[in-house]
């Protein structure tokens, strides 16, 4: 294997994007691409090392860009204020993801048979919104994402599959937009499952995460089992 690594300018009309692409060029046939959507701090070292991980497996991973190029938070509020346009203009964020999507189908060693999306906190919303859109992909995984439905699409029809895993003691989730997901997902004919992790709050893929009066702590057993649900979600996918 020869993992190889770049970055990828791409634009949504007039904004311009960087995504990060991990591959192993030594495979010459086409092969399936998982899309990794970064938090709300922009696309950082965190969703690079899972392209890289994807890559390792087999897989395209392709690290997408919603904010702009170079653009990263430098702290909560930073980080909050990057987000919010998105989370008050859903059809924008939907675009952005879409975006990505499209920049992908145009590599000559993508599958675009077999496409899937992972996302990991506002990622998790992003790729959720990407199953609502109807775009014509295998799956997404949301890792402690954002739960809130959009409302420019009230009656979603999701042919994609849906694997939600979240933590119990996520604060920034509310048990009733975790019952209402439910509900949407089934309304929307999607085949789709939720893993609920106990004590377990926000963040906790991530290792740097260790603010439990904000609600993010990483913990080690939920981010193991979470990642081995979706390696078996991705192999039944990809199949």
């Amino acid at each position: 294997m020869s993992l190889t690594t770049t970055t990828i300018d791409y634009y949504d009309r007039d904004t311009l994007l960087q995504g990060y692409l991990a591959f192993d060029s030594t495979v010459e046939e086409s092969r399936p691409v998982v899309l990794i959507a970064h938090a709300w701090g922009g696309r950082d070292d965190f969703v690079e090392a899972k392209a890289r991980s994807l890559a390792e497996m087999g897989y395209i991973g392709f690290a997408v860009d919603i904010y702009g190029k170079g653009v990263l938070g430098r702290g909560p509020d930073d980080n909050a204020q990057l987000m919010q346009p998105f989370m008050e203009n859903r059809a924008l964020l939907q675009q952005r993801i879409g975006a990505a999507l499209d920049t992908v189908k145009q590599l000559p060693f993508v599958n675009n048979d077999k496409i899937a999306a992972i996302g990991f906190c506002f990622g998790g919303l992003c790729v959720l919104d990407l199953a609502r859109t109807g775009a014509p992909i295998q799956g997404v995984v949301s890792f402690h994402g954002l739960l809130l439905p959009a409302h420019n699409i009230p009656q979603p029809e999701i042919s994609a599959k849906v694997l939600v895993l979240h933590g119990h003691d996520d604060p920034m989730v509310s048990s009733d937009q975790v019952v209402e997901l439910q509900h949407e997902l089934t309304q929307s004919g999607a085949d789709w499952q939720l893993h609920q992790y106990g004590n377990t709050m926000h963040a906790f893929t991530n290792p740097l995460a260790n603010d439990p009066d904000f609600g993010t702590v990483y913990q080690r057993n939920a981010d193991y089992r979470s990642w081995l649900s979706m390696q078996h979600f991705l192999a039944e996918l990809f199949a």
